[in-house]
């Protein structure tokens, strides 16, 4: 075996994190539909309504091992769905059993990286009820990044000098391993009906030393869309459907002439290359289905920095910028835009979706891969439905509004894997007096975001985040966050987050060495005086905390949080305490029910003076179940206790 080799298989090893429980074959048990990683009975009414149903790898039939669970970053079980996964090596597989009729899946998988970075591939084949259908072409070319913000596809990266403690400590190589997994869509032959039995199996020859997977998503996609009438498609105007030839030219002839005589465009099924952005304002673009039209293309350098600073362009749906007036009057719709961004250039404009679009526009039914971000609003800009989209991979965000959005609701979008915040709205200060204002997340499925946070607020005016469902946060963030950061305007009116489930959220904080909660409000620029209401929701098996309120050590005596209301909240299970508070201030608290809590309920350290009186208040309101009482009690790292699954709450 090469040295090479060894290098990658050792990594391998350690990056597993959890223990390893060989499953030998056996008969098939009924199948088991999820939602992330739970029963659905426990996250019914909350999250997005998906075309596709949901199967563990590890709850499926499987010759692997299974690897975790396990939360800790940096590790293959931390970025699984539900904490856990399956290693195959070469003649392994999974095999699942279909719950209802389906002619196409998508696969989370994991392979490893090339031992100078940049990836490699390998082969998987997919059989149905016995019979050999395809070979799967895995790569990891798109996952594995290395080192510190803005990470690095190169494994022996150094640690960037500075007071943020790298960690591990002493620093391994590779530094920081992470964004381990990718996905990948799959149209089968023909429909199949429910107790058919789809095989994923490694074959004897393979690049690969280990390929894990995490889930897999079964759908029954229709047809392709007829086009409809009032609008031109775009082959007439010379796009080519192969994707052998650029149709970036032929799609923007078909969108002026579709402008001056007030038609809609149409791209039909097929692969269109596009490297570049397609500007639209005033316009309808239609796809026949986001399995069916794909917009494809590649990042290519520019000859010089365009005016907007990127230094690379990519295939992107763009408004015009606000300083260019904006865009009105688009409709974006049932086409998907896979992209090959690898790499995080915060200074490149390579989303999918971009510019600043309102004025009653929507973006809808997309299928948005490989991105930098899927969807990046800069306004102002006002007015706009973003629904029922499908955002993976993403290098960064998968959704970000940023500078002085408003009236701009999302709604029903399932985003995973996502490289930062899973949807973010940045209401970030400026000389203007912008401000993100009356703006809705909400029925949004986020998962496994690699860095940072499922929904995280930054700053803004009555703003909410409503009926979500949120999982898996891996490092430098929770499942819900609001914080005075990153040049936030302060927070003014009423934050709502309003019946919302966590799930698995309140990891540990690598650089503090603490537990966070499941919410996470932070102040770190400016006290949060605004009213911030959490109501009507559930915190499931939360890593640490379920609630958290902190500020940073260096403005611990300037910065405080206020006027927080909590109420009408389930929680079960935390590996330590329902609140956590870190911070001066107070907060209301009124019929929060907590069950499988592993240390005392409160943990009250207010500014980090620990042996006197706290500082931040916690008021009972009454109808909090048992617990409650010694709210001045202060653990600065109390020991984790893991809880029970979640389970029904009588």
């Amino acid at each position: 075996m090469s040295r090479s080799r060894l290098l990658t298989v050792a990594c391998a090893t350690a990056l597993l994190g959890a223990v390893l429980v060989a499953q030998p074959a056996a008969a098939h048990p009924a199948p088991r539909i999820t939602r992330a990683g739970l029963d659905p009975a426990l996250v019914a009414g909350r999250g997005a309504h998906v075309p596709f149903v949901e199967q563990e790898a590890e709850n499926a039939v499987f010759t692997g091992e299974k690897i975790g669970p396990g939360r800790d970053a940096y590790t293959l079980p931390a970025e699984a769905s539900g904490r856990t996964a399956v290693r195959l090596q070469p003649k392994q597989y999974v095999e699942f059993t279909l719950t209802r009729p389906a002619n196409a899946l998508t696969l989370r998988y994991s392979i490893p990286d090339a031992p100078g970075g940049g990836g490699i591939t390998a082969p998987l084949d997919v059989s149905v009820n016995g019979k050999h259908k395809q070979t799967m072409t895995l790569t990891s070319q798109y996952a594995w990044l290395y080192g510190m913000y803005p990470f690095s596809n190169d494994p022996n990266v150094d640690p960037i000098p500075g007071w943020w403690k790298p960690e591990p400590d002493p620093v391994a190589k590779p530094f920081r391993p992470n964004h381990f997994y990718d996905e990948q869509r799959v149209m089968l032959d023909r429909t199949y009906q429910a107790g058919s039995r789809v095989r994923f199996a490694v074959p004897r020859a393979t690049a690969a030393a280990w390929t894990v997977l995490d889930v897999a998503d079964f759908e029954l996609v229709r047809a392709p869309l007829k086009q409809p009438g009032g609008s031109l498609d775009v082959r007439l105007f010379g796009a080519d459907p192969t994707g052998r030839h650029d149709a970036a030219p032929a799609i923007e002839r078909t969108i002026a002439a579709a402008r001056r005589i007030g038609w809609s465009v149409f791209i039909p099924a097929g692969t269109f290359q596009v490297n570049r952005h397609i500007v639209v304002d005033k316009v309808t673009i239609r796809g026949a289905g986001n399995w069916w039209t794909i917009i494809k293309g590649k990042v290519l350098p520019l000859a010089e920095p365009a005016p907007d600073k990127s230094v690379h362009s990519a295939p992107g749906f763009y408004g015009n910028y606000a300083a260019d007036g904006g865009s009105t009057g688009v409709h974006l719709s049932d086409f998907a835009i896979e992209s090959d961004v690898r790499e995080r250039i915060d200074t490149d404009q390579v989303n999918g979706i971009g510019g600043a679009i309102g004025g009653g526009s929507t973006i809808e039914n997309l299928y948005l891969h490989h991105t930098k971000v899927g969807i990046w609003l800069d306004g102002p800009m006002d007015g706009l439905l973003i629904r029922n989209n499908i955002i993976t991979d993403a290098v960064a965000d998968g959704m970000n509004l940023h500078l002085g959005v408003s009236n701009v609701r999302a709604t029903n979008n399932f985003v995973r894997n996502s490289g930062d915040d899973g949807l973010a709205m940045w209401s970030e200060s400026n000389a203007d007096g912008l401000v993100n204002h009356n703006n809705v997340y909400d029925h949004n499925t986020v998962q496994t975001p690699v860095l940072a946070n499922d929904i995280a607020i930054y700053g803004g005016r009555d703003n909410a985040v409503t009926d979500n469902l949120v999982a898996d946060p891996i490092r430098e963030g929770s499942t819900l966050h609001a914080s005075s950061r990153f040049n936030a305007t302060p927070f003014e009116g009423t934050l709502t987050f309003a019946r919302n489930t966590t799930v698995r959220g309140g990891p540990r904080d690598l650089n503090w060495d603490i537990g966070l909660g499941a919410i996470w409000l932070y102040a770190l620029q400016s006290t949060m005086s605004g009213t911030i209401e959490i109501t009507d929701s559930t915190f499931l098996d939360s890593t640490y905390n379920a609630m958290m309120f902190v500020v940073d050590w260096p403005v611990k005596d300037d910065y405080a949080i206020t006027n927080v209301a909590v109420r009408n909240i389930k929680v079960d299970g935390t590996g330590t305490n329902v609140i956590n508070a870190r911070v001066g201030g107070w907060a209301t608290f009124e019929n929060v029910d907590a069950r499988n809590v592993g240390a005392p309920f409160v943990n009250n350290c207010g500014t980090f003076h620990f042996n006197g009186p706290p500082e931040f208040e916690v008021r009972d309101l009454g109808g909090n179940d048992g617990g409650w009482t010694g709210a001045t009690w202060c653990e600065d790292r109390p020991a984790v206790v893991p809880p029970p699954p979640p389970s029904p709450w009588n």
